[in-house]
């Protein structure tokens, strides 16, 4: 994929806008799947916080038999333990992440105030963007996902240009169900455990639901996010 800007769907909920959400949707679905939860989060209505929702590129995805979706990188198997990574795939949507990063910068957004959010393979995305990336953002929401890469991941963290900035403070609210039959449990939690064993403090829930996202995991969301406002 090539790293040019991602479209996307953008809410503002108020104005001065001094925050910004940049929330990627899952395998096969668009910038749309997560519009309708905005109103759901408890944003304070004196609080402009821009929620930023890119489409992926549209690509073949080798687990569906080729077939093309929009897709963040590609998939072989949803058995985690003998698949081969879409290494590439996952770099360069990354760095398209990081140029939605740059954008809100040059929007006079501190990297400080950015969330990243994703579901899915969109939060495998949020996950690597945010420990990777040159830009300190101001935390990472995980939702029924993992950490791809782990083998290189903490490497690739250990080697950005500005490595002195300690990343395992980032804030890391991840959420899984135990009913999931599209990326089992087991694997959220070797994720967490890769993620705490590194040093971070991951605020890692349950709930009872398959591959989605349920009213109390949103509520418990918008929690997460008043904290990280400051409100």
């Amino acid at each position: 994929m090539a790293t040019d800007q991602l479209e996307c769907i953008e809410i503002e909920t108020a104005s001065p806008v001094s925050h910004s959400v940049i929330w990627l949707h899952g395998l096969g679905a668009s910038g749309d799947d997560f519009v309708p939860v905005v109103p759901e989060l408890g944003v304070p209505s004196d609080l402009g916080v821009r929620f930023i929702f890119p489409h992926a590129p549209v690509r073949p995805i080798t687990i569906n038999n080729g077939m093309a979706m929009r897709g963040w990188y590609d998939i072989t198997s949803l058995n985690f333990d003998e698949r081969e990574q879409d290494v590439a795939g996952t770099q360069a949507s990354a760095a398209a992440v990081n140029q939605l990063i740059e954008q809100e910068i040059g929007r006079g957004i501190p990297a400080g105030n950015i969330v990243l959010a994703g579901f899915s393979q969109g939060g495998a995305v949020a996950l690597y963007a945010g420990l990777t990336s040159q830009h300190r953002t101001a935390g990472i929401l995980a939702l029924s996902t993992y950490l791809p890469l782990v083998d290189q991941v903490f490497v690739d963290m250990k080697n950005r240009p500005d490595a002195d900035d300690d990343r395992t403070t980032l804030p890391i609210f991840f959420a899984h169900g135990t009913h999931d039959d599209v990326i089992r449990l087991q694997y959220a939690e070797e994720s967490k455990d890769a993620l705490m064993g590194a040093g971070f403090n991951v605020e890692f829930s349950t709930w009872p639901m398959p591959h989605s996202v349920i009213p109390e995991e949103i509520t418990a969301m918008g929690e997460w996010f008043r904290t990280q406002w400051g409100k």
